[in-house]
């Protein structure tokens, strides 16, 4: 395992204890963690989904531009920022681990105020989307509709970036479960924001864009809340401190890999499941290693790898079994429901091997060699992919592991 970026003193392995016994309770330990987590990722991302079921009996012209939207949205803006913050998934964890808790106000504020610099690049970005669809060819109605949808969405980019800071900051402390409580909440809430904003508003498409702004901005705003009144924050959160906007560059040799190894591999809700688990195991991996106890962290690698594929193929079985009802949530069309039915078959393979590259990235990621991890993506999924795309995931799991 990789030297912690964050000093902390070596201790001693635990011993005494049967390997068996060190097993179960790591097992716990990533269940608790990862529960929570896989709920919470869920939870958050569901939000998007709803909005997406609602403008689909707008109409197939609205489906189709709030789709492509969303994805368009999804690849250069939330994985983007997802990505970045997950760089606090090596500096907080570690820093938690090596007990220097009040670095962790400190990165939190870092990346929040990198992150917030970042939504102003895409936001700029997405104001002009219909152009750069356009450019690859896509139908000019369709371009303009999704141009109209991701521009309403802009408000829901600045909250998402916060957001997931807040989560990072807590996820690393062991903090989970306020993290689930408050998305659930937001997602069940953002059922009647949109049944609002668009049939009793009619803002159409448009409100359920913006809905997605005043769910994001909601969940944050409860997670804030909670780190300013929590007994648990008091020793990890400060109060605004300049050291927040020093060594920025050392910031970004993390964010930028990292938010590669995440958009190099992002594209549905089923990937929510991984990576709450490897959330859970960069937790797990970078607290081990900032108090420097490396065998535990190796043990936790070995759990979580085995986790990572029981899920997968639990996931890809119930998307298979599913095929015919998949498509109902998003639209009426016989049409569109028999494409979904078609493509289940494929997918729900691949759903297997990226949960096992999606927990081997969390594990790079708590190591802290997002540098690595990104080479290691971008080599397997677009280099490789280019000539043999269908062996471009199970490449990147193989190479990961490998390392």
């Amino acid at each position: 395992m990789e030297v912690p970026l964050v000093g902390g003193s070596s201790s001693t392995e635990e011993t005494g204890c049967p390997k068996e016994s060190l097993v179960v309770i790591e097992v716990k330990k990533q269940l608790y963690l990862a529960g929570p987590l896989i709920t919470g990722c869920l939870l958050q991302n569901v939000v998007q989904m709803i909005s997406v079921m609602f403008v689909g009996h707008l109409g197939e012209l609205a489906l189709s531009s709030a789709s492509i939207a969303t994805s368009f949205a999804s690849v250069t803006g939330f994985s983007l920022l997802s990505g970045m913050a997950s760089s606090l998934d090596t500096l907080c964890g570690q820093a938690f681990g090596a007990r220097q808790y009040h670095l962790l106000g400190i990165y939190k504020q870092r990346a929040m105020f990198v992150l917030t610099l970042v939504s102003v690049v895409v936001a700029v970005v997405w104001a002009y989307t219909g152009q750069i669809l356009l450019l690859f060819g896509q139908d000019p109605e369709i371009a303009m509709g999704a141009q109209s949808y991701i521009r309403w969405m802009i408000p829901s980019l600045f909250a998402y970036g916060l957001l997931q800071c807040h989560v990072r900051f807590l996820q690393t402390q062991n903090i989970v479960l306020p993290v689930m409580a408050s998305a659930g909440v937001t997602a069940l809430s953002h059922v009647l924001v949109c049944w609002l904003l668009v049939y009793k508003l009619g803002l159409g498409n448009k409100g359920a864009a913006l809905a997605n702004g005043i769910s994001y901005l909601a969940n944050v705003s409860i997670l804030a809340i909670y780190i300013r009144v929590s007994p648990s924050c008091r020793s990890t959160w400060t109060d605004l401190s300049k050291e927040a906007f020093h060594d920025i560059l050392s910031f970004m040799k993390l964010a930028v890999p990292s938010a590669l190894m995440v958009c190099l591999n992002t594209g549905s809700l089923a990937f929510m499941i991984p990576f709450g688990l490897g959330a859970a195991i960069s937790t797990r991996v970078s607290n081990e290693l900032g108090a420097g106890r490396p065998e535990a962290a190796r043990l936790a690698t070995r759990v979580i790898m085995v986790l990572g594929l029981a899920t997968g193929v639990s996931l890809g079985l119930i998307m298979l079994l599913g095929r015919n009802l998949w498509g109902y949530a998003y639209s009426n069309e016989n049409e569109v429901v028999e494409y979904i039915a078609r493509m289940m078959p494929l997918l729900s393979v691949t759903f297997i091997f990226d949960d096992l590259q999606c927990v081997l990235s969390g594990i790079v990621r708590g190591c802290g060699l997002q540098r690595i991890g990104a080479c290691v993506n971008l080599s397997a999924y677009y280099l490789v992919g280019t000539f043999r795309q269908h062996y471009a995931l199970p490449l990147s799991t193989i190479l990961a592991g490998w390392y």
